[in-house]
């Protein structure tokens, strides 16, 4: 440890008061006050003496894999206010919303270009390393292509986790790069408090052969290559829920290349195909049927699921991505009442290395599944088809005959509020005043049904919050670490509002909120900040 330096960067920094490498941050940062590391000289926290030992990539995160995508309702606003790229060679643009650009070279030759970067999805980094590649290249093998080359794009909290973390993760990618038969040729690196890993690759495909999302044909069937649920795996790994068996499951999945069906599809004629991704199976399966202009059928229960996922469905381990690829395709799903409630969370999961979605000739659909099967795709299967010309709609159908409930109706339609299944508003906001009615904790009105449940909500919670052993300003401070502990943003945001407004300082605040944070880690942490940052 350099104290000269030490010495001199504090002093600089004294001066200033802020850190100089992070002036959002005062001097002495927390860093150094935990564990007596100066980031700005020079120092690392992997040489702290108490420096954490063991490292769990998914509690660096707030989302992990392609739930740390922008969901597809927000993306379509943005790109809508772009002008549109119009190029005599651009055979595949932006306004596809395919899997990869495609550019004409010559007669028989185009260059296929795509980049793709998220956060990790599982612990290990040289896992990761490997997944993130094998997504990466997806994008290109889903438009028929062959990769060639790949650029390395990573940003990396460096100054606090240890170098090695990161050689791991690079190494991973590489390995995975170079059994796809491409070469590694180059990168970019950033400082980031996240981190966050991928590539940009660059292809070749004959356009001839190419394939795109846009050719599915009424009558062809569509072939899923790997299980859903990654994502809902990923984020009950986050809450520490998640068994090393089922990560061991999705792990080996999604660094799994897709080469073989990208060859075997190619060769079979397929019509279209997409990789299955951020915007799960039914966001994908839209982007095909919108841009085909066709309609779709999924049969929900032939669709292969990974082990412990239901569970963790029925366990409301539902992430917000979730949610927000359910608010945007629920205007353009109609779902059969008979439909597995917990199968209509998993087929809007985020997927991190998914499988193929093709559309193929019914007649070759299950000659397309017994190749796949053989060459190491087991869970290969075909999941629906492909329906009338239509402006890209879906059905989800189940095994038996149940009437088809109307869009509004559709079983996973409402947010599963991380702490009660109370009514839609945040579910400690404006408790009703109790004064005068006697009612205790626990005590549950002379009601029935749903308004009971509801009703009985609000007593409890009116007795939480009222004046007793704990006065008003000690609650509200608990209310505010309950409340980033169970990742409650509404929650959160209306009770720092509230201490504001009762006089509680910041860094009263504060105080409450490293609570939380001593309890529930980094991801606390930059919860915290992103809800302070929007209160």
């Amino acid at each position: 440890m350099d104290m000269e330096r030490r010495r001199r960067v504090m002093e600089r920094s004294a001066a200033l008061g802020h850190c100089i490498c992070n002036p959002k941050q005062p001097c002495p940062c927390e860093t150094f006050i935990e564990h007596n590391v100066c980031l700005c000289a020079g120092e690392r926290l992997e040489d702290a003496a108490s420096a954490p030992q063991q490292l769990r990539l998914t509690e660096l995160v707030e989302s992990a894999g392609c739930a740390s995508k922008i969901n597809q309702e927000d993306l379509k606003r943005v790109l809508a206010d772009l002008p549109e790229i119009a190029h005599e060679r651009l055979l595949v643009g932006t306004s596809a919303c395919d899997d990869a650009g495609v550019y004409l070279l010559a007669e028989d030759l185009a260059l296929v270009q795509t980049v793709d970067v998220f956060t990790p999805g599982v612990d290990d980094p040289y896992l990761y390393g490997q997944i993130a590649a094998a997504n990466s290249l997806s994008d290109c093998y889903a438009m028929g292509g062959t990769p060639i080359t790949a650029l390395a794009v990573i940003g990396f909290p460096i100054e606090t986790l240890s170098h090695a973390v990161m050689a791991e993760i690079l190494r991973g990618g590489i390995d995975r790069v170079s059994e796809a038969g491409a070469v590694v040729v180059g990168g970019h690196s950033i400082k980031d408090r996240e981190v966050k890993f991928g590539f940009a690759i660059s292809g070749t495909v004959d356009p001839r052969e190419m394939v795109t999302s846009a050719g599915a044909r009424p009558g062809d069937a569509l072939v899923l290559t790997k299980p859903l649920g990654t994502g809902i795996i990923s984020f009950a790994r986050q809450l520490g829920r998640a068994s090393d068996d089922a990560m061991a499951q999705i792990g080996a999945s999604m660094s799994r290349l897709n080469d073989v069906p990208a060859r075997l599809m190619v060769e079979m004629g397929a019509h279209a195909a997409t990789d299955v991704t951020g915007f799960g199976l039914i966001g994908h399966l839209l982007e095909m049927a919108r841009q085909s202009g066709v309609s779709a059928e999924i049969e929900a229960h032939r669709v292969p699921v990974f082990d412990e996922v239901l569970g963790c469905v029925e366990e409301q381990m539902i992430s917000g991505a979730i949610e927000r690829n359910i608010d945007y395709a629920r205007q353009f799903v109609t779902i059969d009442g008979s439909v597995d409630e917990r199968l209509g969370y998993v087929l809007h999961d985020p997927q991190t290395s998914g499988g193929f979605l093709i559309a193929i000739a019914a007649e070759r659909a299950e000659e397309l599944v017994e190749c796949l099967r053989s060459e190491g795709c087991a869970d290969a299967t075909v999941i629906g088809r492909i329906g009338e010309e239509a402006e890209g709609t879906i059905r989800i159908r189940g095994d038996g005959e149940s009437p088809v409930q109307s869009r509004a109706e559709q079983a996973p339609s409402t947010a599963a509020t991380p702490c009660c299944d109370a009514p839609p508003e945040p579910c400690c906001a404006n408790p009703p005043d109790l004064s005068g009615r006697g009612v205790e904790p626990g005590r549950v009105p002379a009601e029935s049904g749903a308004a009971a449940a509801k009703n009985a909500f609000g007593a409890f919670m009116g007795a939480v919050n009222a004046e007793g052993a704990l006065d008003a300003r000690t609650k509200k401070l608990l209310a505010i670490a309950l409340s980033l502990l169970a990742k409650c943003e509404e929650c959160a945001e209306i009770h720092i509002a509230k201490a504001r407004e009762m006089g509680l300082s910041e860094e009263e605040i504060n105080e409450a909120a490293w609570m939380a944070i001593s309890f529930g880690g980094a991801p606390v942490m930059m919860f915290f900040n992103s809800v302070r940052e929007r209160s």
